[in-house]
């Protein structure tokens, strides 16, 4: 007769995958976008300092790609197709992770006065 090894049965890699997520804090991350790329930074740098304060760890700020929009309009309205006007908007966008976060960074986060003209998405991964 053969002997059969009994021994623990080997985890597969998807099962310590799921073990080691399982072990994880919530993640928050943060996409903010603005026109102006001063204002765009100082806004960052605002949400740094209140997520340093509050104890989580980041990751970022990030710059993404600038979206460039052009626009391209006649000068006249009928006639003079060569003489045109050309307008582009910019939207700047950076990108800031935030790890091992706790309740104190969502209220801190959620406390937080920006300047205008800046636009905040915040997700929970």
């Amino acid at each position: 007769m053969t002997k059969v090894d009994e021994t623990k049965p080997k985890k597969s890699g998807s099962e310590t995958k799921k073990a080691l997520t399982d072990t994880k804090k919530p993640r928050i991350r943060i996409l903010v976008r603005a026109f102006d790329h001063r204002i765009i930074d100082e806004a960052t740098k605002t949400i740094i300092e209140t997520a340093e304060r509050s104890g989580a760890i980041i990751a970022g700020p990030v710059p993404l790609p600038t979206k460039i929009q052009r626009i391209t309009v006649l000068k006249s309205t009928f006639k003079h197709k060569d003489a045109r006007d050309q307008f582009e908007s910019r939207t700047h966008k950076r990108l800031i992770d935030l790890n091992e976060t706790t309740s104190n960074t969502v209220t801190a986060l959620q406390g937080l006065t920006l300047p205008s003209g800046v636009d905040v998405e915040i997700k929970m991964i």
